[in-house]
């Protein structure tokens, strides 16, 4: 099925200084958050801790449960609203007692602002500090195998030039996701190394198809320039990107909004990466290949030409 027509033209290279302003802003600002926040905000997976939830029959007031949690020793605690009012998160940096010990505490310190039989402790969960760095290093190190696999694959099926270009368009859409994690103030825990794996693989194979086809049309049309090849492609791989990128959209909205608190951040991160991933495969992506290949022309071409 075809939305657009082949024969559309569209100049989507002449665009590149405006899209490359436009990506480059993003990014800075995703960038300066991360750094005037201190870094991004670990869950309880990579910093460490325990994390308490609990559930109240009614709505309670925040400052109310934090006098109640003075009378206890639990060191430096942050407390927030999950997903309904009635459904609090409490993160204490660490503790030494056992997680049924520590939900009970929690519990009976509040007994006197309000009715305990109101309360239920809804899980504890408990990472320590060694666990969390652990983890870190390992998140990262996924990422970049996943990125070093990546590199391997491109420039063996296509050329080292296009490796580059879809590495940086990679980099770029983990980049504008992060930041975007850091302005919201939303948590970087292991559920959101899963989505940015499958942010990865999603807009590589997005990638690759508009790689794919401008190989295609340069052995068919030698006297198009570089430029008028990779609009073509683009173009021609237009519907299918229109059509992929909007059923799956379809189905990260309904998880974003129907799929409750659990995996609203991994949800969120999908429907960011999605958008992302499909501008930087047209906007990101075919641009840095035309002006690596200006470059660097690959062995046995003559250099591309405006």
């Amino acid at each position: 099925m075809k939305i657009i027509s082949s024969e559309t033209n569209i100049d989507f290279m002449g665009k590149i200084k405006m899209t490359m302003t436009i990506s480059g802003l993003v990014i800075l600002i995703g960038l300066g958050s991360i750094a005037l926040s201190g870094g991004l905000k670990y869950g309880i997976d990579f910093a460490g801790g325990t994390l308490i939830q609990l559930k109240f029959k009614t709505p309670p007031d925040i400052e109310v449960i934090r006098d109640g949690l003075k009378t206890i020793s639990l060191g430096e605690s942050t407390i927030q609203e999950f997903g309904s009012k009635r459904d609090i998160l409490i993160r204490i940096q660490r503790s030494e007692e056992k997680l049924e010990a520590v939900g009970s505490k929690v519990r009976n310190s509040l007994g006197g602002k309000f009715n305990k039989e109101d309360i239920t402790v809804e899980r504890v969960e408990m990472v320590g500090p060694k666990v969390g760095r652990d983890l870190r290093e390992k998140a990262l190190l996924s990422i970049l195998y996943a990125i070093i696999g990546i590199v391997i694959y491109i420039s063996w099926r296509f050329e080292l030039q296009y490796a580059i270009a879809a590495i940086i368009a990679l980099a770029h859409d983990v980049l504008v996701t992060l930041g975007a994690f850091s302005i919201l103030d939303k948590e970087f825990t292991l559920v959101i190394i899963a989505a940015f794996l499958a942010i990865i693989g999603y807009s590589l194979n997005d990638t690759i198809v508009v790689f794919d086809r401008i190989r295609e049309n340069q052995g068919k049309y030698r006297k198009k320039s570089f430029e008028e090849t990779i609009n073509l492609s683009i173009t021609e791989t237009l519907s299918r990107t229109l059509i992929t990128s909007g059923t799956t959209l379809l189905v990260v909205l309904s998880l974003f909004l129907l799929g409750g608190e659990i995996i609203h951040d991994f949800a969120f991160a999908l429907l960011v990466g999605v958008l992302i991933g499909t501008y930087s495969s047209i906007y990101v992506a075919s641009p840095l290949a035309v002006l690596l290949t200006k470059l660097a022309p690959p062995a046995g071409t003559a250099p591309a030409t405006s």
